[in-house]
Order: structure tokens, then sequence, then C-alpha cells
């Protein structure tokens, strides 16, 4: 009798393990470790969220909603677009169990396998892992270190984006660098991917987390409902709110119906008492983005003042987000080095491996920590670092 092996598809097989996981395994349990791996804030959520949920439960809302999410969040996530300049309507947006469901959700609507798929790198892993498991193959266009920044070399970037190219998955500001596109930039890809028929995805998440304004420019102020942009967005970074699995979708209407349908044959919806949450966050949340956006300044600041110290470090300063990438010279094996630091540093850091090419040689370390926990792990790195080699 013929025996077919029992194991995953090809395309599943082939996809790489998460090397970030993969440190976090090896160094969970280390005692006194400062754990900077991960890409979530210190900060618990606030309690005036939290209190909505519970209501929530409380008020017996444990039932399934709409697909595309109960209309008070659908409503008050567009009357945030709009507050933040992104001239967005209701009947546009849809919850979704968290913003890595959303890209996947947006990639399943308009991704076929074999479609051709550019992004940047180096980029936060999903992001090249999503389209792969849909068969897709990804393209990525190198950002560029230039006065102490991650930028983008826009003619490479469209010289990237032919007809042939299906999606433009695009994360600004980025994890884990930082990078930033300028309105001027983000105009320039859109017109010239309405040239070529392609779609963009924007992975907006850290839109509020932006260090020159009080949010980043987005495809959002510049699209027309007619035009191939996807927005994405999360409650997880600007919230604090990343256990509690809840973001966004924006798309163009005549996509909305398709991708109700490929939410009942994943999720269904997002429970409605996470739902709640998000209202009162977007509702209430505006001080403490503020407030956080600044406190992460000062700590992105601190955190390049200190890696500058060591000779060998390059420490871009972050545009947006809640990381330094910083560059170790003469690193070959991130991966090995980060486990060699959570025990002998007691600090976690994400190998630079993990996130494709232009990774390696690099280390990313979230510094949305509280001060006094930050100061304790910028000194064992710098420690580290300072030793001879």
């Amino acid at each position: 009798m013929t025996r077919f092996p029992a194991e995953a598809r090809p395309a599943v097989a082939a996809l790489e393990s998460s090397k970030i996981r993969d440190v976090y395994n090896d160094g969970a349990g280390i005692a006194d470790l400062i754990p900077l791996w991960v890409g979530e804030p210190d900060i618990p959520t606030p309690d005036f969220i939290a209190r909505a949920a519970a209501a929530s439960l409380a008020a017996g809302e444990t039932f399934y909603s709409h697909n595309l999410g109960i209309e008070p969040l659908r409503e008050a996530i567009a009357r945030y677009l709009q507050r933040n300049g992104r001239p967005v309507a209701m009947d546009r947006i849809a919850a979704t169990s968290a913003g890595v469901n959303a890209i996947m959700l947006a990639c399943q609507s308009v991704l076929d396998p074999g479609d051709r798929v550019v992004t940047l790198a180096p980029h936060w892993p999903n992001i090249g892992a999503i389209p792969l498991i849909l068969s897709a193959p990804v393209e990525t266009v190198p950002l560029e270190l230039s006065q102490g920044l991650w930028r983008v070399d826009l003619d490479r970037l469209l010289a990237a984006i032919t007809p042939e190219t299906r999606l433009a998955l695009l994360n600004s500001p980025g994890n884990p660098t930082g990078f930033a596109f300028t309105a001027e930039e983000q105009r320039a890809v859109l017109d010239h991917c309405r040239r070529t028929g392609t779609w963009i995805l924007a992975d907006e998440v850290y839109e509020r987390l932006y260090y020159d304004g009080p949010a980043a420019p987005s495809f959002l102020e510049i699209a027309t409902p007619e035009d191939r942009v996807i927005g994405v967005n999360s409650f997880s970074k600007s919230w604090a709110m990343t256990g509690w699995r809840l973001g966004w979708l924006v798309v163009p209407p005549a996509l909305l119906p398709g991708l109700a349908k490929v939410v009942e044959y994943n999720t269904s919806c997002a429970p409605v008492f996470v739902q709640r949450a998000g209202i009162a966050a977007l509702e209430g949340g505006d001080d403490f983005i503020a407030g956080n956006a600044a406190l992460f300044r000062r700590l992105r600041d601190r955190t390049a003042a200190a890696l500058a110290t060591v000779p060998g470090i390059t420490a871009p300063v972050a545009s947006g987000g809640m990381y330094s990438f910083f560059r170790v010279e003469g690193l070959t094996d991130s991966l090995a080095e980060a486990k060699r630091m959570s025990r002998g540093a007691r600090v976690g850091l994400a190998p630079g491996s993990a996130f494709g090419p232009g990774g390696e040689g690099h280390f990313r370390l979230c510094f949305a920590q509280q001060e006094a926990t930050l100061a304790r792990a910028l000194e064992r790195v710098t420690d580290w670092f300072s030793r001879p080699r």
C-alpha cells in the first residue's frame, strides 16, 4: 500500500521558524533577564479600556458579531481616522482579530498563488512570511542608511514595482528600522501603482508612534476610495493592547463584500467585548498616546546616545516605532550572539537575521520600557559590546 506523508504542504514546510521566538524560548526562565526582544510596550493597558471590556462581559456580550465588526466600533474607527486627517467612511472599515490577522486577510483577498509581492527590507518577519504561506513570491528592496537615518531609494522601489507586481506590502513607520515614508514619497508610490495596477497594502500600525509630528504620513490621506489601497492598523502598540488581538482594515468599497467572506471562513469576527474595549481606546485614548509618544521619543534618544558611546556600533535614529535597530561591526551570527547575551549580559535582544535581507549584523532593541528598566538594560548592552571581542 502506498503511504502518503502526513506533513505540511511545501510552502508551509519551507517557512523559516521565527528567530525571535528561538531566542525568546532559549532565554525564558533566566533569572534577572531584561526582555527587550519582542515588540510590545512595558506598559499595561489603561484601566478605562479594561473597564469597557469588563462591562461588556458583565452585560452578556459573549456572542458573535457581524463579520466586519460591530457598527459602533467601525464608526469609532472612522471618526478616529478623520480626526487624524484620513477621510475614511465606515463602509470601508473592517474590524479584525489583530493587525497580523488583518494583513493575512488582506493578502488572502487579493493574492493568488504565483502573484508577485514587493516589500522593503529589513522588515518584520511576518510581512515576508504571509505572502509565502499563500505561495506568492516576495521581492525585497533594501532600505539604505544615510545621514543617520534609514531611507528608501525611491527610484529602486518604483523600478521593482512593475505591471507584473500584484502587491506592494509597505510598512511605515517600519519595524524594525523605524523608517518612515515622506508624504512626497507616498505620493510617488501611489501614482506609480496606479499606472501599474498594483495593490498597496500599507501597514501603518506605528503611525502614532512617530517623532516628527502627531502622526506619520499615510497613504489613506491621499488615496481615493477607488484606489487599490488597503490600510492596516492595530490597537496593540499605540494603546498598549498587544494581548487583546484587535485591529482593523480600510479597503476600497468594492473589496469589502469579498473581505467579509474571507473573515467568515477565518475568524468569523473579533470578540465583541474586545471590540467594546477598542471603542473606549479610540474615544478616550488620545492623551495616553500623546504621553507615550513623548516618553518613547525620550527613550529613543537615550538609547541612541548610550549605543553611540560604544566603538563599532552604528545606531540610526528611528523616525517612528519602538525600536533601535543597531549594527555591530564584524558581527556575522546575530542569532548565536543574542543567545550568548541572554546568559552573559542578562538582556534579551532580537537578532537582526530575523528581519530578512540586510538584517544580519544587527540587533533590534525595544526601548518602550519603564525608564529605570531601560537604563539597566542599556548599561548591560553597552558593557557587553565594550568588551574585547
